[in-house]
């Protein structure tokens, strides 16, 4: 099974708890906000502040890595076993903005232990889970009496996550051969709760546009020749109305090319988790579940492809009324795709449909911005069972599996480096991402501390079973 003796790695963790926890309140001083040019010396203190306790806790290489952005952190430390997989932890040090007045508690960047929760801003979010795999580390090295870990470990902690990671996937691209690896550990995630201990196999990807459509020259009278010329915002009306079917599936011809469609363990897997979709309601703010017909709330939410609605406008919106044809109108659309789907494709699928659904008269623009893919792991994959054979050792229970119907840079590692995507985080829902008064559950954390301990010599073991 594994090398790594569960009494010495909870002993460790134990003895050198209170000093992790002193080390990750330090780093939660820093108010490290990508999405405030204000805050970069912040955000590049934090990068500093990360690579010197890497360097404390043992990595023999660690560098900052510059970006035309903010910069990220690598490290690395090689096994010195023939044979051991690399594996390569993501995570990031950037936060969500932040301020008392938001509705905090206390000031969000002073954190607060109290009740065996710290409140910070990032102590879910991400930096309690990139910082968790330190003690971790330092725990499975001395449970085994090893002087390296038993994986070849690389880390690449971004500083612009929270920013939409502009500059990632370039990051990325010209550094493929430093972060070539076997599989990537992504610790930007959580659980299912607090009682249902659970590892995601996969994230949703994601394109979205805006469409601008033009008519008339000028916004013209409705009497003199509505009725007789073609409406930009009439147009974009059938255009929403025709996007999904009676099922309500996405209309668009190609759409679903390619889609990895859900096996019977996987729905059987998300039945088994104690959803209650009263409660998920209230969370939604929505009287009612509506979608794909055949299919689930959570098979909808994380394993089905869907087209949105974002915002759609033209014509008149002021007091009263304005008897006019409009000249534009705008429709913007978000797809969140899955597995199997090709995020070009879908481009040029939604393109094709637009231009083929407008009648002469009506000229168009789309632009589409920033785009993510899906990554999926399948079930019986060897690096995913490691992972939850370590968390099951760490909660003593059965691990059950999500997947998260978001989208992140995850598939970015998976699309240039070619290796599988894996999911290690502890956070729960009530954690409060990106809320005032965020917070993270410390024997939570320290799960994921003893699980990140448990991990590295597991894996190496992997490929022999």
């Amino acid at each position: 099974m594994s090398d790594t003796p569960d009494s010495a790695v909870r002993a460790y963790i134990e003895e050198h708890r209170d000093a992790f926890l002193d080390d990750l309140v330090e780093w939660l001083r820093i108010p490290s906000v990508s999405a405030d040019p204000g805050r970069a010396s912040d955000v590049r203190r934090s990068a500093d502040w990360l690579a010197g306790k890497l360097t404390a806790t043992g990595f023999p290489t660690v560098e900052v890595w510059e970006t035309d952005g903010a910069p990220a952190v690598f490290a690395e430390w090689p096994s010195g076993d023939a044979g051991a997989p690399t594996v390569l932890v993501y995570g990031h040090h950037d936060v969500q903005p932040a301020a008392r007045e938001d509705g905090w508690d206390t000031e969000p960047f002073e954190p607060v232990l109290k009740d065996g929760r710290l409140h910070a801003r990032g102590a879910a979010d991400d930096k309690g889970q990139v910082f968790f795999h330190t003690l971790g580390l330092r725990a499975h090295l001395a449970a085994t009496g090893r002087t390296a870990p038993a994986v070849n470990l690389k880390l690449i902690i971004e500083g612009e996550e929270e920013s939409g990671s502009p500059h990632f996937p370039a990051l990325v691209r010209a550094r493929a051969d430093r972060l070539a690896c076997d599989t990537v550990i992504v610790s930007d995630t959580g659980m299912w709760s607090e009682d249902t201990p659970t590892v995601c196999t996969g994230m949703r990807g994601l394109t979205d546009c805006q469409i601008d459509l033009y008519g008339p020259g000028q916004d013209i009278h409705s009497g003199s020749f509505g009725g007789a010329v073609p409406n930009p915002a009439t147009e974009a009306a059938r255009l929403v109305a025709a996007l999904h079917d009676e099922d309500r599936r996405v209309a668009i011809p190609g759409f679903y090319d390619g889609v990895v469609e859900l096996t019977d363990r996987e729905r059987e897997l998300f039945a088994e988790l104690p959803f209650d979709e009263k409660q998920w309601l209230r969370i939604a703010h929505s009287r009612a579940a509506l979608g794909e017909k055949g299919y689930t709330t959570l098979e909808r939410i994380w394993a089905r492809p869907t087209a949105e609605v974002n915002g759609m406008g033209g014509g008149y919106q002021g007091p009263g009324g304005k008897t006019i044809v409009p000249s534009t109108a705008q429709l913007k659309l978000s797809f969140r795709l899955v597995a199997g789907q090709d995020t070009d494709g879908v481009q040029q699928a939604v393109r094709k449909w637009v231009a083929d659904s407008l009648p002469e008269g009506i000229r168009h623009e789309i632009n589409f911005w920033g785009v993510t893919r899906p990554c999926l792991t399948p079930l019986d994959h060897p690096y995913l069972q490691s992972v939850v054979r370590a968390m099951g050792r760490a909660f003593g229970q059965k691990i059950r599996f999500t997947r998260e119907g978001g989208s992140g840079p995850a598939a970015d590692l998976q699309d240039v480096l070619g290796v599988p995507v894996l999911f290690l985080g502890i956070s729960v829902p009530s954690d409060g991402w990106h809320a005032p008064n965020e917070k993270v559950e410390l024997d939570l954390l320290m799960k994921g501390v003893e699980t990140s301990a448990y991990l590295w010599s597991d894996l190496a073991g992997s490929s022999d079973r």
